[in-house]
């Protein structure tokens, strides 16, 4: 099964650095094993809260994107391969997952792990190279002790290696209240392995009682994967059955009211 688990978190190996040096550390391997055990050891448990700087030098606070599911990636801005590779497969999948639950209905941060040389500006290049103009996705720097903790806190895992960093290839979804909800791998997957635990983590949210809160509540019960089209889709006849559902047990209570009234 090791074969499977190093195919699963999609393990890169030396990508290569244009300028700077790996960030400091002692170089040693990888382990696929250990790193997809950290991974998911991560699971369940909340992400501290940390200051950041976004790529437009902005401050952020990771306390700063509850409230709403996040996707979290990581890069090394020198990259040449599988960074801006993994990095616009991610992109189309975010752009089809906020067709299926809605343009903001969750956010998305990219976070760079080779500090210092990850400043705000070279995460601005890197994604405007990558064609990300997306305005609920941030790319996020910080202090190297900063990023140490916080990919920590999500169960990233990367060395120093010759020519670049080893690292899990990893997205990481987090819930609302800021808790690691789920962890996604390889450099490309299966459009449901994103899609579904968002829908999942939206479904469990409370909506308003007005009419658009019930309306977002019935339209994502109804989205579904088509695996022909490789895309997500509303089943319109989820609609009907909902509607003949509820229109029996209408009928139902108005018919017991009637009865009741009249043995009165």
């Amino acid at each position: 099964m090791r074969w499977f688990i190093a195919l699963a978190i999609g393990l890169v190996m030396g990508c290569a650095q244009a300028h700077e040096a790996p960030a400091k550390g002692t170089a040693q391997a990888l382990d696929p094993d250990k790193a997809i055990a950290v991974s998911q050891a991560a699971i369940g448990k909340a992400v501290g809260d940390y200051a950041l700087l976004d790529q437009n030098r902005a401050s952020a606070a990771f306390s700063g994107y509850r409230g709403k599911p996040l996707v979290v990636s990581f890069v090394y801005t020198a990259c040449s391969d599988v960074c801006p590779t993994s990095t616009r497969f991610l992109m189309k999948t975010v752009r089809e997952a906020r067709k299926a639950l809605g343009p903001d209905r969750f956010n998305v941060a990219t976070l760079g792990f080779n500090q210092p040389f990850d400043t705000p500006e070279a995460l601005s290049a890197f994604a405007r190279q990558n064609g990300i103009r997306d305005a609920r996705w941030s790319f996020l720097s910080a202090s190297e002790k900063t990023m140490q903790a916080l990919t920590r806190d999500l169960g990233f895992s990367y060395y120093p290696a010759a020519g670049g960093f080893d690292h899990i290839s990893q997205v990481t979804i987090v819930d609302a209240q800021g808790v690691v909800y789920r962890q996604v791998y390889g450099d490309s997957f299966e459009l449901p392995l994103l899609v579904g635990p968002l829908k999942e983590l939206l479904g469990g949210q409370a909506e308003n009682s007005s009419w658009s809160g019930v309306w977002n509540k019935v339209k994502l019960f109804c989205t579904v994967y088509d695996p022909n089209s490789g895309r997500y889709r509303v089943n319109y006849s989820l609609f009907i059955e909902i509607f003949s559902g509820a229109s029996v047990l209408i009928a139902m209570a108005w018919f017991l009211v009637h009865e009741r009234r009249r043995n009165r």
